[in-house]
């Protein structure tokens, strides 16, 4: 879910700045090329934060991975525990 809300954000991000982009050309009162040269460096600022997110998002997804995997291979070694145990009890029967 949270994975859903992040790509949400990102898509309204970047919405947002499509449309800030456009409405400063049609209502800014520079000179085509000022607006051009300010909306390369908001691009390039954009783009670098996006750059930060993603690979944020990229380390925190491997952090949930190895702990996912522990969790599983804990699971494993229970499981196996239990099974051994129980053969024992089922062998002490007999």
């Amino acid at each position: 879910m949270a994975r859903e809300n992040n790509g949400s954000m990102v898509a309204w991000f970047v919405g947002g700045a499509g449309l800030g982009a456009v409405v400063t050309l049609l209502l800014a009162p520079e000179s085509g090329e000022k607006i051009r040269q300010r909306l390369a460096g908001q691009a390039e600022s954009g783009g670098k934060s996006l750059l930060e997110s993603g690979q944020e998002f990229i380390s925190r997804g491997r952090e949930l991975f190895e702990r996912g995997r522990e969790i599983a291979e804990d699971a494993a070694e229970l499981f196996d525990k239990t099974r051994r145990l129980a053969e024992k009890k089922i062998d002490e029967r007999i």
